[in-house]
């Protein structure tokens, strides 16, 4: 069996997913309390590395997937596949599980 490199730049979403970098989860709260690992949060907020060609309409058009590459977007909190690469986070998600765009 031959081995793949897979690679963040290489890959490419199918339909209408999205693979998103996750933002790093917040070390302290408000109070300047340090947090351990089992009390962080899972980070609802990343950027868009990938994006599909869109989902595909009754008539065999695509529809274009609303963010493009370099977007900073919210996500559900329980949404997509989460994914490791070389220590970095990322998910994948569904367009629909997209909330908004973050500026």
């Amino acid at each position: 069996m031959a081995a793949i490199s897979i690679n963040v730049s290489t890959l490419k979403p199918l339909g209408d997913r999205v693979f998103v970098k996750v933002s790093e989860s917040e070390e302290k709260t408000a109070g300047g309390i340090l947090l351990p690992d089992s009390a962080k949060e899972k980070p609802q907020i990343g950027e868009v590395v990938a994006v599909g060609e869109g989902k595909r309409n009754d008539d065999g058009s695509r529809s274009a997937v609303d963010v493009k590459v370099g977007d900073k977007v919210l996500y559900s909190k329980y949404a997509g596949t989460d994914i490791k690469f070389s220590g970095d986070d990322y998910v994948l998600l569904s367009e629909k599980d997209i909330l908004a765009t973050v500026a």
